[in-house]
């Protein structure tokens, strides 16, 4: 389960990530994050279970979970709702990818339209999906014989 956390208290966390992340890939990481909060506006950042920053919209299934970042050791890996990577496989052909992680070389330029794009469809994939209950209702006993 996600850590639910301040919009205010999230963002920190994400700063410390991006700090601790060597300096030259800094600016790619920021520029990720620019990415994601213009194409998502309004969502909450948070550092999810993955341990890398996370974007969720609360209310809907998986927490309202819908895109993450973070440095891996010869990439970085921006993490979305399965199918948005197999829908945009044209768009995606040259970099490596997995059902839901698409691996941004390091010393590359940050593709931030493709960024953006990817960041959208995966927040509508979320929205497509009923929303999640609040608390589901309980269950009623069924009355027991008695003897």
């Amino acid at each position: 389960m996600v850590k639910r956390i301040s919009q205010e208290s999230g963002s920190k966390d994400i700063d410390a990530y991006i700090a601790g992340c060597p300096k030259d890939i800094q600016a790619k990481l920021n520029e990720i994050r620019a990415a994601i909060r213009e194409a998502a506006p309004g969502a909450t950042e948070t550092m999810s279970y993955f341990h890398m920053p996370g974007y969720f919209y609360p209310g809907y299934d998986y927490n309202g979970m819908f895109a993450w970042f973070g440095l891996q050791k010869s990439y970085i890996a921006l993490l979305l709702r399965p199918p948005v990577v197999q829908d945009h496989q044209d768009e995606l052909s040259g970099y490596h990818t997995t059902k839901a992680a698409i691996h941004l070389p390091l010393y590359e330029r940050i593709p931030v339209p493709l960024v953006k794009n990817l960041v959208k469809a995966s927040v509508n994939v979320m929205k497509e999906k009923p929303r999640a209950l609040a608390s589901p209702k309980p269950r009623a006993r069924r009355p027991t014989k008695s003897a």
